[in-house]
Formats: C-alpha cells, structure tokens, sequence
C-alpha cells in the first residue's frame, strides 16, 4: 500500500487541545435558521449579537480618506501610535484611567485580545474564574490555552452577578485571572460601583489573582445605571488587571475588528509576541476608522442607547406577560435571558415533551419560525437569550410568535 493511501486511511486527528471546543451554539443556531429562511420559512432570528445600526458617517468617510491616503500598509504591530493614543485620551476622558502608549495594545477584535492575554499568561493546569452565564468564547480560548475553566453559577436571584463570598470560595492556589464582563452578554447584567467593591477586597488580599475585565458594552447601559470600570475604583489593582473595550457594539463597527485594551507593560509585551505569529498588525483602514470613532462626535452613542432602551422594555414586559416565563430588567447591553423554568415539563402541540432550554428553544424555531439561544450555551440553564438589536416591527411579531407558542405548550 502506497504511503498516500496510509495518510488517507489515517485520516486527520485533531490536537487535544480543541477535544472539548466546537462552534459556537450561537453560530449553530444562526446558521440553521439562515438555511430554513432560505428555504422559505419566515424566520426572524433573534441571536446575533451585533447593532442592527450602519457604521457612523463620520466613521466611514475617515475610512476611505484613509485610503486615499495610501494607509493600506502594515502599521506597527499592535497598533498605530495615533489609534494607541485615542485609546489612551479615551481612558483619561471616559473611565478616569491613566495609561501611557506602551500599556495598550490593539487587536482583530477582542476575541483576540483575549486569546493574546491567556496565551500569553497561562500556563497548564491553571485557573480561570469565570461567573456564569458568560459568552461562550471565554471558556473555550481558555480551555484552547491550556487553563480551567472555573464556572461559577450566578442566577437571577443573584442578578447575574458575583457575589464576594463566591469569588472567595473560588480561589485556589491555581488561580490566575478572574474574568468579568460588565455589562454582560448574554444577561445583560452589569456591575455597580457597589457590586465590584467586595470583589476587588476579596482580589486585594489574593495578589497572585489577577483580573481581566470586558467592557465592550460600555456605552450600552439605561436607566440611572452608573458604569465604572474596576481600575478606577480601585488603583492598587491597576498592576494585575487587563481593561478590554472595542469599537464593535458602541459604533456598530463588528465587521471592522478592532479590539483594545489597556494593562501592565510585561503584560502588553507579552501579548504583542503572541499576536506577532498570529496575525500581525490589524487592519490599517479600521485603525483609522477607530481613531474618528473614539475621537470624533459621540452624540450618535446616546441616540441609539435611547433606542435600545425601548426596545428592551419592550421585550421584557411582552416576555414576563407569558406564563411560564420570567425575565429581569437588564442594565445594558442589548439582551434579555430570561428564566423558562415555568415550562420545562409541557408538552408541545405534536407530543415532545420541554425538558431543558435547548428544547424550548428548538420547539421555537421549528415550529414558530423565531430563532433565540438556550441558556445552556452560555452555562446556564434553562433560561434562553434574545438579542433586541432588530427593528420594533421585527420584535413584535417575534415576541407574539413566542406568546402564541407558549400557550400552546400543555
């Protein structure tokens, strides 16, 4: 047998570290749901998690004089010096945080950053805490890393929150970065300035815990909710925590990929040799893109923050006037995870009984044409996300879609 039909039968094998990582459950959803609306099927589609707004004019116009200018080249390898200094001037003006140039790096996206940061920090065997539920990438680049994912469960009752005695009770000598996303995707949860300070006590008296925070949800928040950043309230943490933000959500830039984030130099530099076998420099058009976003008029971010708000009232009294279904106001983001213990144990109309949030909401799919993520994707169970970034006419049918489903469960 020749030596290309033994590598044939051989087949490929995977690396062990992606034994227990697939694709997203969202991605999975979204794509099987794209495929029935191809078929035909009036689908509205609930799950993703980007703006359903356009990129700002202003932002685009510095995109394309961008490249007017021939900018279309490699820029230095984490970042433009002028990008790396909007984000320097957006830390001092917006969080009251001071970082010099050399603690910020620039990335595709800030899946990236996170993936530079653990690779770049963790070693086998070591922990990360991460409060649940939580965007389904955190676990798997850590596990993707060589870490531990430590999964804590934060219910409702707990606002989705974690709470002090948790995070205590979590720490182990193995422990390395505590990861928390304030406001939250999927939740929608977010940390006050009362909410964060038992944490940063309990991280103050562990000093080889650091912390890395996402904020990209910043600018999403309603209400009198006050955001704050944990470096702020806490300078003697500033050493040891990793601060991520990008420009995706705030100025509807997800498919521009950039990502930020400020931290400790040796952190910084680390994390610029991983990115430098990875990809490089990000993309020269979207850093100048980004550096009007951070630098340029910011009244388009309270225009659409009042718009989101609505829309997720909106949501959140059409799904708590469901029987079987409850859901917390959120603070920010553009999300609702609402709790459908009420309905595991129904049957549906063609005899399948609801046993987890999975089955709920395959059942809406199929057979309401509104795709929406289990709990369960994001580690916990049984509550489902609705991501509200679509138009009010869009989300009303949905949500009547969903009221009519639910009534039929018996």
């Amino acid at each position: 047998m020749s030596e290309k039909a033994n590598i044939n039968e051989a087949g490929f094998r995977p690396a062990s570290r992606i034994a227990s990582v697939g694709v997203s459950k969202i991605l999975q959803i979204g794509a099987r749901a794209n495929a029935m609306k191809r078929e035909g099927a009036p689908v509205i589609i609930l799950g993703a998690g980007e703006p359903d707004f356009d990129t700002p004019d202003n932002v685009k116009q510095a995109a394309k004089a961008a490249i007017d200018r021939g900018e279309t080249k490699y820029t230095a390898l984490d970042g433009t010096p002028e990008l790396k200094k909007a984000v320097v001037d957006k830390f001092r003006r917006e969080n009251g945080v001071d970082y010099t140039v050399d603690e910020v790096t620039i990335a595709t996206g800030a899946k990236q950053i996170l993936f530079n940061a653990f690779m770049a920090s963790i070693d086998p065997g070591d922990e990360v805490i991460i409060p649940t539920p939580y965007w389904t990438s955190y676990s798997d680049i850590v596990e993707i890393c060589g870490g531990v994912p430590v999964l804590i469960p934060c219910d409702a009752e707990a606002g989705f929150r974690l709470r002090a005695d948790q995070l205590e009770q979590a720490i182990t000598p193995k422990t390395r970065w505590v990861l928390l996303n304030s406001p939250s995707n999927p939740s929608g949860a977010a940390y006050g300035e009362a909410d964060y300070r038992p944490l940063l006590e309990v991280l103050l008296w562990h000093s080889h815990v650091w912390l890395m925070v996402d904020d990209m949800y910043e600018h999403i928040v309603y209400d009198d909710f006050r955001f704050v950043t944990p470096v702020a309230l806490e300078p003697r943490l500033k050493q040891r925590t990793l601060t991520i933000n990008g420009v995706s959500k705030a100025y509807a830039m997800t498919g521009w990929r950039i990502g930020y984030a400020g931290g400790p130099k040796p952190l910084i530099k680390a994390m610029a040799i991983i990115q430098s076998q990875a990809t490089s420099c990000p993309s020269s058009v979207s850093q100048a893109a980004s550096v009007e976003a951070l630098n340029g008029p910011q009244d388009v971010l309270k225009e659409r923050q009042e718009s989101f708000r609505a829309r997720r009232d909106l949501v959140v009294s059409a799904l708590n006037a469901i029987d079987g279904i409850t859901c917390r106001v959120p603070e920010g983001a553009f999300y609702t995870f609402a709790g459908c213990q009420g309905l595991i144990g129904r049957m549906t109309p063609k005899g399948m009984k609801i046993e987890t949030d999975s089955d709920f909401t395959d059942y809406l799919l199929e057979e309401a044409n509104v795709a929406v993520v289990p709990g369960s994707a994001f580690g916990l169970s049984p509550y489902f996300r609705i991501s509200y970034a679509t138009s009010e006419g869009e989300l009303m049918q949905a949500l009547q879609r969903i009221a009519s489903a639910c009534e039929a469960l018996r």
